[in-house]
């Protein structure tokens, strides 16, 4: 779009995808997330910045397409995959006016502001309602809002935490964000 320029926007989404919900739907071929040895829970699936209504992506930037393999591994255990990696940046990442240096420790900032519920865990399947998994956060979470995160699901399962946040990484509402949560009535959290 005209309007997708690097470093205009109003505020970041960051999603934290259910690893053992993508590794049993799509990432079966992905051995580094969801091979034998992997354990992942909640994972890094981007930072992404966000327009009141809508989303820019696939800024024009001065930096390079491809974020090295030397700076990316070491990020591996909150995004564990150079694929992911890679098209973060070029989709999300380019939109933000960072360098992929810049917009990677940005990204590992704002999932170390989060705390995970102990609930949440991983280990054993459980069954609930996409509120009670926002309801989870919440209560881990001083200051975020339930204006401020959306539980999404796929296949009856969870799929990503949605959390929003300001450019300094604070909390803030994103009616339109959480507006796109689940609205099954109970989704399975799979085990780890």
């Amino acid at each position: 779009m005209a309007q997708d320029r690097a470093g205009d926007f109003d505020f970041y989404v960051l999603s934290l995808s259910w690893s053992p919900t993508f590794c049993a739907l799509d990432g079966r071929d992905n051995r580094q997330q969801c091979g034998s040895n992997a354990d992942f829970g909640f994972i890094v699936h981007g930072l992404w910045p966000q327009y009141e209504q809508g989303f820019p992506e696939f800024c024009e930037t001065r930096h390079d397409d491809r974020v090295p393999r030397e700076l990316g591994q070491d990020y591996f255990d909150i995004m564990p995959s150079m694929g992911l990696i890679g098209h973060q940046w070029r989709k999300h990442g380019s939109c933000t006016g960072l360098s992929p240096e810049e917009y990677l420790e940005l990204t590992r900032d704002a999932y170390e502001r989060i705390q995970i519920p102990d609930e949440l865990d991983g280990r054993g399947p459980i069954s609930l309602s996409p509120a009670e998994v926002e309801t989870a956060f919440l209560d881990a979470n001083p200051g975020l809002s339930e204006d401020g995160i959306a539980a999404t699901c796929s296949a009856g399962a969870l799929d990503e935490v949605r959390i929003c946040l300001t450019k300094d990484l604070d909390f803030r509402a994103c009616r339109e964000v959480d507006a796109r949560g689940c609205r099954q009535r109970l989704i399975e959290v799979p085990a780890r």
